[in-house]
This record gives C-alpha cells, sequence and structure tokens, in this order.
C-alpha cells in the first residue's frame, strides 16, 4: 500500500503544510502591524486559508492574538478548519 492509496493522508499533509504558512503569515503580519509597516492583504490571509490553511489561521488568531475582533476572521477560520479536517476524517472513515 502507497500513500496514494491514502488520500486522506495526503490531504492532511497538505494541510499541515498550508497551516504552517499561514500562521508564518499571521505572525509577520502583526509584527508588521505592531511597527506600523506595509501590511498581508486581508484577502490574502483569507485565500490561504482556503487553500488549506485555516487550522494555522485560527492557532495564529489566538497565538498572536492578531484578527481577533474581525467578526469574518474570528468565525471563517475556524469554520474553514472544521470542514477542512472534517474533510480528512470522511477520507480516513471512507
Amino acid at each position: 500500500m502507497t500513500i496514494l492509496d491514502r488520500p486522506w493522508l495526503i490531504l492532511a499533509f497538505w494541510l499541515i503544510l498550508m497551516s504552517l504558512v499561514l500562521l508564518i503569515f499571521m505572525g509577520l503580519d502583526k509584527q508588521k502591524a505592531r511597527r506600523g509597516a506595509w501590511r498581508v492583504p486581508e484577502a490574502r490571509l483569507f485565500f490561504l486559508a482556503l487553500l488549506g490553511g485555516g487550522l494555522g489561521g485560527w492557532i495564529g488568531m489566538r497565538l498572536f492574538h492578531h484578527k481577533t475582533r474581525h467578526w469574518t476572521f474570528a468565525l471563517g477560520f475556524p469554520l474553514i478548519a472544521l470542514i477542512q479536517w472534517g474533510a480528512v476524517l470522511w477520507l480516513w472513515l471512507r
């Protein structure tokens, strides 16, 4: 049996990778916000979440206390993460 026979594992690896990417972007954006520097556009943060980084965005919000007052992020990132990881669970149980 190869990894290609386990689509849930491929998806899980992808979600972990993209979550790390978005977590880094959230940390960088928080640093830039503190310094008053150029910021990462909110659309880019959501795009990365939709590409698989929902969990990283959610963790980044809590870890860096960043974007927690924006209801679109406070509801969007957890919802995206639940859908993404629900897909992993569904593929695994299938």
